[in-house]
């Protein structure tokens, strides 16, 4: 039997374990707080915050990627910007290739989303919900996305360039 922390683990890694996958990821900020996403099954201590996004599907362009994973996850309609960085996500069995683009709302409600992926009991998203930089560092940094590493403000991250290494 599995328990709520299992099932969420054993989709992600059944779904996107020991193989490369491309995310695209989008940067949406209110004032000094960053759009963030919790997802449990990810990382040691199964609690994972990163901005939203999700995987693109074959023959479907980036951009539009980017906006059906926002809707998915948050409810909000978003206009694509410029590209920031590119990321690699590298947590065995995990791997991708992260691409980070700055984004605007148009329309919609915030709200938590879903994964069509995952089924009903091994849905991932737990939470959705602006935070601060301050609060994003005071997690631990296997509970927050790496690209939160090279940064020591908010307005450093929509600085990032290139590659991260």
């Amino acid at each position: 039997m599995t328990d709520d922390v299992d099932l969420p683990r054993e989709e992600v890694l059944k779904l996107y374990g020991n193989r490369l996958r491309l995310r695209v990821c989008g940067l949406y900020r209110e004032g000094d707080q960053l759009l963030m996403v919790r997802h449990r099954g990810i990382g040691p201590t199964n609690t994972f915050w990163c901005p939203p996004g999700g995987g693109a599907q074959f023959g479907e362009k980036a951009p539009v990627a980017l906006s059906r994973e926002f809707v998915e996850e948050t409810g909000l309609e978003v206009e694509i910007g410029d590209l920031l960085f590119v990321n690699e996500f590298m947590l065995p069995p995990l791997h991708a290739m992260e691409l980070f683009f700055i984004v605007t709302v148009t329309g919609g409600q915030l709200h938590q989303g879903t994964d069509p992926e995952m089924s009903i009991g091994g849905q991932i998203i737990e939470e959705v919900r602006f935070m601060t930089f301050a609060e994003i560092k005071s997690y631990p940094p296997e509970e927050v996305h790496d690209m939160f590493r090279y940064c020591n403000s908010l307005d450093e991250v929509f600085q990032l360039k290139g590659y991260l290494k």
